[in-house]
């Protein structure tokens, strides 16, 4: 009797304990069945322009490139390379070891701005880095966030003291791969109609006020300013510009900025729950969308594989704060693949391997 009575006890908290699971825990495993697979390596070599290896001057990249390898991925461009020596020292390591797997975006670090001769240097040093190996210029969220001048306003994205900078890019032929802003939910009211709810409970510090430091349509409007000023520079906007989730407008813009490309780094989850609406879009810009993963955790390149190439239902992504809806493939051709794993690439970034891909 008293087994009983303890078996009893136990079975009625533990379903006390199952209906009391907040909406983080509550995360079920599907019972649809239907057909698919997960698609461990790309169909095509691929080259992955939104990398970070912030270690790279020192660091033993053969791990790096196993990985790489069971990936499909033929080069990484890592866009953490700084500038100067550190820069040097990442070119040195990819040059000795693993010779045309990798290549490194320069970084400007905007903090003088304001200063006597801060532009004359910013492009002297951008030029420099650009001889000794770097193919581009990686541009942080920082600006229009957070950096500031030397009297302590926020730097506008399309601030003029920054013209020399984009200039010399055209010049240079290289190019700019920029990140502008967040998600606009994150500065939108935090309450149940906010889809990225669970995102901002989880990382509360990522939530912004509706004008930290600016609303958001003003540092999108600022980015695009910026593109529009310099026509012969190209630019790449990360994250699809922040657009994914609103494709109709994203090939607004597409059309009005021709210099204007996008990576998908980060935002496949948008994708991947409209497969009908961004299979059109991808076919319409083929020659416009570059392949980019953003952090470097091979273990989330398949859901980016299976979202392009499959035309499978209802698969999970890896990240329930992210999403918390499931994905379904685009299924696309494969011309239009390969111009998204690396022909676009190839035509707009300067000096890497085309032997390392099929025609």
């Amino acid at each position: 009797m008293r087994i009983a009575t303890l078996v009893l006890i136990l079975a009625i908290s533990h379903i006390s304990f199952a209906q009391d699971l907040t909406f983080e825990e509550y995360n079920p495993v599907s019972t649809l069945v239907v057909e698919g697979e997960p698609i461990q390596a790309a169909k095509f070599p691929f080259i992955d322009v939104h990398g970070h290896q912030y270690s790279m001057p020192t660091q033993d990249l053969a791990p790096v490139v196993a990985a790489m390898d069971t990936l499909n991925m033929a080069i990484m461009v890592n866009l953490s390379g700084r500038s100067g020596a550190e820069l040097q020292q990442s070119v040195q390591n990819i040059e000795t070891n693993f010779p045309n797997r990798f290549v490194v975006f320069a970084n400007v670090d905007f903090e003088g701005v304001g200063k006597a001769g801060w532009a004359q240097q910013a492009t002297a040093q951008l030029e420099k880095d650009v001889k000794n190996g770097a193919r581009g210029l990686k541009v942080y969220k920082s600006l229009g966030l957070r950096n500031r001048d030397v009297t302590g306003n926020r730097i506008a994205v399309d601030d003029p003291r920054l013209d020399p900078v984009w200039a010399k890019c055209s010049e240079l032929g290289i190019p700019v791969l920029i990140h502008t802003a967040d998600p606009k939910p994150f500065w939108d009211e935090f309450d149940a109609n906010n889809e990225r709810w669970l995102e901002l409970k989880l990382r509360p510090r990522r939530k912004r006020g509706a004008t930290d430091p600016v609303p958001w349509e003003q540092l999108i409007e600022e980015q695009h300013n910026l593109f529009k000023k310099y026509p012969n520079t190209i630019f790449i906007n990360a994250h699809m510009g922040w657009f994914a989730n609103d494709l109709g407008r994203l090939g607004e813009l597409l059309d009005e900025m021709p210099n204007m490309y996008v990576g998908i780094g980060a935002i496949i989850a948008e994708l991947g729950r409209q497969p009908r609406t961004a299979q059109k879009f991808f076919l319409k810009y083929q020659d416009r969308i570059l392949f980019g993963k953003d952090s470097w955790k091979p273990e989330e390149f398949p859901t980016y594989f299976r979202v392009l190439e499959s035309d499978d239902e209802y698969f999970p992504y890896h990240k329930k704060y992210h999403a918390f809806w499931a994905m379904y493939g685009m299924d696309l051709p494969d011309e239009v693949l390969k111009k998204v794993y690396y022909k676009n690439a190839l035509r707009i970034v300067p000096g890497l391997d085309r032997s390392l891909f099929p025609n």
